[in-house]
């Protein structure tokens, strides 16, 4: 087989490139797509363990741990003790944190927009499905 019909080799090519899109449009904000997959779930749903988190992302617990590091320095995020447990902790959202949600959120939709430019929307939608259907765990 050539390596160009290598399925793991041309679904690598393809996140290096929309990796490299994305990058691009998170750093006017100072965040990486990593970064702001945290910050997603905790726009949905602030007040998420770590583990939650991780789980969510399909992470493990030092690559997580890493993240929040990052996330926290910049002082998107916080890391509290679960008031009736002190030995948890929950990670929540600061108020510069929640200020990013809808301009990092328009340009998640742009490089998304931009990412499927030369697909039909159709197209588009089996990309997603058949991309979800590799990922699953059935």
């Amino acid at each position: 087989m050539k390596l160009e019909q290598c399925i793991n080799f041309t679904l690598t090519k393809a996140q290096q490139a929309v990796q490299q899109l994305f990058k691009a449009e998170l750093a006017p904000f100072g965040i990486t797509p990593g970064q702001y997959a945290i910050l997603s779930c905790l726009w949905e749903e602030d007040s998420q363990t770590p583990r939650q988190l991780a789980e969510r992302l399909s992470l493990d617990s030092s690559s997580i741990t890493g993240i929040l590091d990052r996330v926290e320095q910049k002082g998107l995020i916080q890391r509290q003790a679960v008031p009736r447990d002190r030995r948890a902790l929950q990670v929540v959202l600061t108020d510069k944190g929640q200020a990013l949600k809808e301009p990092v959120k328009q340009a998640i939709l742009d490089a998304n927009k931009k990412v499927l430019k030369r697909f039909e929307d159709q197209e588009s939608e089996n990309l997603r499905k058949y991309l979800h259907i590799l990922t699953s765990n059935n």
